[in-house]
């Protein structure tokens, strides 16, 4: 995994953790956390290669999405 791919990881966790905390939801554990954002940051990544679209503002989005559900 590159450089900025695991910043991308780490910057969707710790929005993953903003956003659960606002929402008053426990966190989860932090290999959960890191799971969660691998996954929205492979999703991202497969979304702007799709669309040709911003990857930053797609991780946004899919976490807005998780919280949603």
């Amino acid at each position: 995994m590159g450089f900025l791919r695991r910043q991308e990881g780490r910057l969707a966790e710790r929005f993953l953790v903003w956003k659960y905390q606002r929402m008053n939801f426990a966190v989860p554990a932090p290999s959960i956390l890191q799971s969660q954002a691998a996954k929205i940051v492979d999703d991202a990544h497969r979304i702007a290669r799709e669309t040709g679209g911003n990857v930053m503002s797609i991780i946004k989005e899919l976490i807005d999405d998780l919280k949603k559900k």
